[in-house]
């Protein structure tokens, strides 16, 4: 198992440079390949008016004259060592861990990520929670009742969840118990959990249900299938004939081995719920970074999107790791691999 824990960890570690080098190249070396020049691409991290004098500090800044492997170098000993921007007698400092500095703004990214997180997280757990319960019960319901009304009902609610996008939805849930009942408060709204848990709570409801219809009801046909499959198995027969109850059949035997994929599908997605859900938190205006990344984007901060992309990213792999360490908890045999 220790062994097999290491295994693991060192592949993250690869992953994680894997990923910082992609992101490199998307953001460094992809538009010089495609004609840009240190100037051109100085310009990005200005803003939508910049000047001479502006893009030609940047440019010293970021040392975008030197060689590509010493600048990939610097990005890296940023993200784990901070790093200093330097144009003539002027520095600028980016404390560790340097995600980059908005030079638009005068910030640095790491922060900005840190303000939006709690948001972004609070979305991401609860809603993650609903899916996750909603889906899977869903899904084992529908299996051991293959063809009744409810498994009907349940797929095709489950169709309907996977075919609306968030913004319809979210919108439609808005203009019902926001607006027409006023049952929930509108868009915009959120008060952070330190300060009052069931404002928190109250003010996340909407976005929490809107979020989580769309990934329950993906989780619901996932897991169907995946009991479906599992219940035909000689060895559920097996256990049967052992006399064991039918629900610890279904929950011992059954769905442990139908969880496979749903970890799978559960680290990925909450790891980029994690990074942002840029729909859900423009429907509803919740300050979190996804919205940031919609902002940044349309102020043309490139720092910003380089920062949450990185961020996102990094998410995923972890998740990525905690998946796999789940594994050897859920099969046994995966640690043999």
């Amino acid at each position: 198992m220790i062994a097999y824990v290491i295994r693991r960890l060192f592949t993250g570690v690869v992953l994680l440079l894997v990923v910082s080098l992609a992101t490199f190249v998307i953001f460094f070396v992809v538009p010089r390949l495609a004609g840009a020049s240190p100037d051109t691409l100085a310009s990005r991290y200005v803003g939508k008016a910049p000047t001479p004098q502006a893009v030609q500090a940047v440019k010293e800044r970021l040392g975008l004259d030197d060689p590509l492997i010493v600048q990939y170098g610097r990005f890296v000993k940023g993200i784990v060592a901070g790093n200093e921007y330097k144009a003539g007698n002027d520095v600028v400092l980016c404390n560790t861990p340097c995600f980059g500095y908005s030079f638009r703004n005068s910030v640095e990214v790491w922060p900005q990520l840190m303000d939006r997180l709690p948001v972004t997280a609070s979305l991401a757990a609860g809603a993650a929670l609903l899916w996750l319960l909603a889906g899977v019960s869903i899904g084992v319901v529908s299996a051991l009742r293959r063809g009744s009304f409810f498994d009907r009902l349940g797929m095709t609610t489950a169709l309907a969840g996977v075919s609306l996008p968030v913004f319809f939805t979210g919108l439609v849930s808005l203009a019902l118990f926001s607006y027409y009942w006023e049952i929930f408060p509108a868009g915009g709204s959120y008060t952070p959990i330190t300060e009052n848990p069931g404002l928190w709570a109250y003010s996340l409801v909407l976005p929490w249900c809107t979020l989580a219809f769309l990934y329950a009801a993906m989780y619901a046909r996932l897991t169907r299938a995946g009991m479906l499959d599992t219940m035909n198995e000689d060895y559920i027969r097996t256990a049967r004939a052992k006399g064991l109850r039918e629900g610890a059949v279904v929950t011992r035997h059954g769905l442990r081995a139908a969880l496979t994929p749903i970890v799978t599908i559960f680290g990925l997605d909450l790891g980029l719920m994690l990074g942002g859900a840029v729909l859900t938190e423009s429907t509803f205006g919740l300050p979190g970074m996804g919205k940031l990344a919609v902002d940044a984007i349309r102020g043309s901060d490139l720092p910003i999107v380089l920062g949450v992309t990185m961020f996102t990213a990094f998410f995923v792999v972890i998740a990525n790791i905690i998946v796999d360490l789940l594994y050897a908890v859920i099969d046994p045999r995966v640690r043999l691999g």
